[in-house]
């Protein structure tokens, strides 16, 4: 089959767009607001873009929390989401006011970064502090802006659990980070998919 992307004139029950793009690393996102408020939320568009110096980047569909926060304080954190925690960061997903406590609501603890003022994940096997570089919106063909926010910051400091760490590597089988796979669709390493709906408010 061939469709035109902008016509989305694919036949489908679903937009297949995301699901070709896959599987997408999971970015759980911790940031802080100017009014002190904490923010945990997992974000799919999310990935690497540089190695030197190390930079990653989260996209967010409109202006949600996380990019407010990154906005309003310049800091972000991203902790991994391992298998023993998608449960977890499932619950951080759910659909609340700003300001509400997604670590407390899903269970986990906050634990502040050591060179940047934002919370992480303290159960993660690993964490990435960053500091904001750039937020943009991407242009489409005409020009326009897209509805999507991308916020980019550089890794200034690097938390690795030592019970992941085997012969001087992390030990992947051990970490087991979870990937989206499109639709409602996550994995474990590739070969464990499994669904899971998202909490409603």
């Amino acid at each position: 089959m061939f469709y035109q992307a902008a016509e989305n004139a694919h036949g489908m029950a679903h937009d297949p767009f995301k699901a070709i793009v896959a599987p997408r690393p999971i970015g759980w996102i911790g940031s802080r607001g100017a009014d002190g408020s904490i923010n945990l939320a997992p974000y799919s568009f999310f990935n690497i873009v540089s190695d030197h110096p190390k930079i990653v980047m989260f996209s967010s569909s409109g202006r949600k929390h996380s990019c407010r926060n990154a906005e309003e304080t310049g800091a972000f954190t991203a902790s991994l989401v391992s298998r023993n925690l998608v449960g977890r960061m499932n619950a951080s997903s759910a659909p609340v006011d700003y300001g509400v406590d997604e670590f407390e609501l899903s269970g986990l603890t906050a634990e502040w970064g050591r060179l940047v003022r934002a919370p992480y994940v303290k159960e993660a096997y690993a964490v990435l502090e960053c500091q904001v570089t750039e937020i943009s919106q991407p242009k489409a063909l005409n020009g326009a802006s897209s509805d999507s926010v991308m916020v980019f910051g550089q890794v200034v400091g690097i938390h690795i659990s030592e019970d992941i760490v085997r012969d001087g590597r992390i030990d992947m089988s051990l970490s087991r980070p979870i990937a989206r796979m499109g639709y409602m669709d996550y994995c474990d390493g590739g070969s464990d998919v499994f669904q899971l709906d998202r909490p409603q408010r």
